[in-house]
């Protein structure tokens, strides 16, 4: 199994601008954000950081951490753009601003993997406000969307309005991943790839609780049985857990041994503007078979 680095490079709309102190400052189109990042225990390549933003943790019994703001900035969102993606950026109460700019790769790759199938089946699990979604919808996929979060799928429509990508062919599923994926094996559906980014803890809408540790293999096991030998992917990401790339890549490599293709795991990364470090974001494993 190779041991891959995955980063995502600067765009128009988005650029990790510096990082250092166990934070990073970000630009999201014309405004500017510090969020607090572990991982980058460097020093800044700069002292003075300007941003209209900054997000303030605090315990989990306080409430996680706010948003403290030093400029006019619009809490009802602004849009950004990917390709033919737009979709609504804002500061959560969760720290990050309604998407993953990490993925960005992600999403470059899986249209690859497809770009030569008509019409390819995709599902998207945990799939949040849908920027990867669209991104595969764009290019002629069909797309099934999943997540247990109501606000977090009219988010993921609203998206497909600002796009144009209204009229896409795609399944908007308010639903428990691992309920809605099972039901999926006994209906014998079939897919061409899976995303899928569970977090390591959560609630279905029937208040389902999920464990990452507990939950994953039996969903992985599911994701496998929704694919077969003229299938092209399955790509999972992991955050913000002490679990290693090494770990969820044995996992994913047990299961598809027997469909071939290739096996690799590692971090997703993002590239420093200021100097053009990587910082480390998550891990991931995926398998391809194109």
């Amino acid at each position: 199994m190779k041991l891959v680095t995955l980063t995502g490079e600067p765009w128009a709309d988005y650029g990790l601008v510096d990082s250092g102190h166990g934070r990073k400052l970000e630009r999201y189109g014309d405004y500017r954000f510090i969020r607090p990042e572990p991982q980058a225990m460097w020093a800044p390549a700069s002292e003075e950081w300007d941003a209209h933003g900054e997000f303030l943790p605090a315990p989990d019994d306080e409430g996680g951490g706010r948003w403290h703001y030093t400029k006019p900035t619009p809490r009802e969102g602004w849009p950004l753009r990917w390709n033919e993606v737009t979709f609504t950026a804002q500061t959560t109460p969760f720290r990050h601003l309604g998407f993953f700019p990490d993925m960005a790769p992600v999403w470059s790759w899986m249209r690859e993997q497809v770009a030569d199938k008509p019409e390819p089946e995709v599902m998207n699990l945990f799939g949040y406000t849908g920027v990867g979604t669209l991104a595969m919808a764009a290019t002629g996929a069909r797309l099934t969307h999943v997540d247990a979060s109501k606000k977090s799928v009219a988010e993921g429509k609203a998206n497909a309005e600002l796009s144009g990508l209204a009229d896409k062919p795609i399944r908007w599923m308010i639903d428990d991943a691992g309920k809605f994926t099972a039901r999926e094996v006994r209906r014998g559906r079939r897919y061409d790839g899976i995303i899928l980014d569970p977090p390591k803890w959560g609630r279905g809408p029937n208040g389902e609780v999920w464990k990452l540790e507990e939950g994953l293999p039996g969903l992985i096991e599911n994701c496998r049985a929704l694919l077969d030998a003229d299938s092209r992917f399955l790509f999972l990401t992991v955050y913000a857990v002490r679990m290693s790339a090494l770990a969820i890549g044995e996992l994913v490599r047990q299961h598809f041994a027997d469909l071939g293709g290739t096996v690799e795991a590692g971090e997703l990364a993002v590239r420093e503007e200021a100097r053009g470090l990587e910082l480390p974001t998550a891990i991931f494993a995926r398998w391809s078979n194109k």
